[in-house]
C-alpha cells in the first residue's frame, strides 16, 4: 500500500462524522475480520461506526465471531442505513473492505446512500468495480486483512490479542497456511499479529470445518474434469448445495495435484444460483475469465456467483471462455 493512499485514509476518515463499513456477500474469515478491526481503529480515534451485514447464515468460523463480539460493535443491516446517516451527506463515509465490485457488497443499493466512498481491497478492479469513490486497491496483499495490519501500523493503534488472531485467521485463509499469493509484507504482518498475542491455536479453531461439510467437500472431488493436462474442473451435483468457501477450498487443494495449473470449482450456492472459485498459479490468469462470468479476483485467485443458471451451462461457459484464452495465447507466440 503506497504512502499516499494511507495519507487519503486518514483524510477521508478525519472529515468524515460517520463511518460505514461494508464486505462483500458470504462473509469470510477475511472479510469478517477486516470490518472488525477497522471498526475498532475508528472506536479508537472516536469515529461513530457501523458494521453492515444482511448475510443471514454463515460459514462455521465467521458465526463464531460473530457470536464472540455480540455487544462490542455496532452491526446493522442495510435497512438499518438510512436512520443513522448523519443529515449532512458529505459527513457520511462508506468503507467498502475485500471486494470492489458493485455486485458482491452486502447491499449493493447501500452505495447509492454515500457521496464518499473508500474501496480497500486486495482484488484488480473490473468492468463492475466501484469507480465513483477512492481506491486503494493492492493486489499484491494477500488479503485485506494484510492491509488493515498496514493502517493500523501507520495509526499507530494498538490491538489486542484477540484482534491481532482474527486478523491471522484472515491472512492464513486467503494464502492458504501461507501457499498462495504471500510476498514479504505477508510474513512481516503475520509477525506483527503474534507480537500483539494472535493466537495460532484460536486460529485453527476458527478455520475448523464441520464433518458434514467436509464429507460434501470431498465428493466434489469424485467429479473432476482434466482439460489439456493442466486444468481441473470440479463439479457439484446439481442437488447438493456448497458454502462458497467449501468451494474455495476444494479449488485449492487441486491446484497442488501434479500438473494442475488452474483448478475451477462450479457448484450450486442456494436453491437458484451457481457458485465459481478458481485458483491458479500465475500461468493461467484466473480474473481474466471469472470477469466474464460477473465475477473477479485477482491473476491468482478469484470467485464469481452466477444467478439463476445451472451447473452444466457455467462449465460450458467457462470452457468456451478458456478455449477463447488459449487460442488467444497461441496468436500471441
Amino acid at each position: 500500500m503506497e504512502l499516499n493512499d494511507v495519507k487519503t485514509i486518514k483524510k477521508m476518515i478525519g472529515k468524515s462524522k460517520k463511518v460505514f463499513l461494508m464486505a462483500h456477500k458470504n462473509l469470510d474469515l477475511d472479510a469478517i475480520s477486516s470490518c472488525v478491526a477497522m471498526s475498532h481503529l475508528l472506536k479508537k480515534i472516536n469515529k461513530e461506526n457501523y458494521i453492515i451485514i444482511d448475510d443471514t447464515t454463515n460459514e462455521l468460523g465467521v458465526e463464531k465471531i460473530l457470536h464472540e463480539i455480540d455487544g462490542s460493535y455496532e452491526i446493522i443491516t442495510s435497512n438499518e442505513v438510512l436512520e443513522k446517516l448523519h443529515k449532512s451527506k458529505r459527513k457520511n463515509l462508506l468503507i467498502v473492505l475485500d471486494t470492489n465490485k458493485k455486485d458482491l457488497v452486502q447491499n449493493k443499493e447501500v452505495l447509492d446512500n454515500f457521496d464518499k466512498k473508500l474501496v480497500i481491497d486486495h482484488h484488480e478492479l473490473g468492468k463492475n468495480s466501484i469507480y465513483d469513490g477512492y481506491q486503494v486497491i493492492d493486489s499484491e496483499c494477500s488479503s485485506a486483512s494484510q492491509m488493515i495490519v498496514q493502517i493500523l501500523n501507520e495509526y499507530k493503534v494498538e490491538i489486542d490479542s484477540y484482534l491481532a488472531t482474527l486478523l491471522l485467521s484472515g491472512i492464513v485463509l486467503d494464502t492458504n497456511n501461507f501457499t498462495l499469493n504471500t510476498n514479504e509484507e505477508t510474513f512481516y504482518s503475520a509477525y506483527y499479529l503474534t507480537v500483539f498475542g494472535a493466537s495460532i491455536k484460536k486460529v485453527q479453531y476458527l478455520l475448523k470445518q464441520d464433518i458434514d461439510h467436509y464429507v460434501e467437500q470431498q465428493k466434489l472431488l469424485t467429479n473432476i474434469e482434466i482439460i489439456n493436462d493442466k486444468i481441473a474442473i470440479a463439479k457439484g451435483t446439481p442437488h447438493a448445495v456448497y458454502r462458497r468457501e467449501d468451494l474455495a477450498r476444494i479449488a485449492e487443494t487441486l491446484l497442488f495435484f501434479n500438473n494442475i495449473e488452474l483448478s475451477i470449482v462450479v457448484g450450486k450456492v442456494n436453491k437458484e444460483d451457481v457458485g465459481v472459485s478458481a485458483r491458479s498459479f500465475g500461468k493461467v490468469d484466473v480474473e481474466e475469465f471469472l470477469t466474464v462470468l460477473g465475477g473477479g479476483g485477482n491473476k491468482q485467485y478469484g470467485a464469481a456467483l452466477i444467478e439463476k443458471k445451472n451447473i452444466s451451462d457455467v462449465v460450458d461457459k467457462i470452457k468456451k471462455e478458456l478455449k477463447k484464452m488459449e487460442e488467444k495465447d497461441a496468436s500471441n507466440i
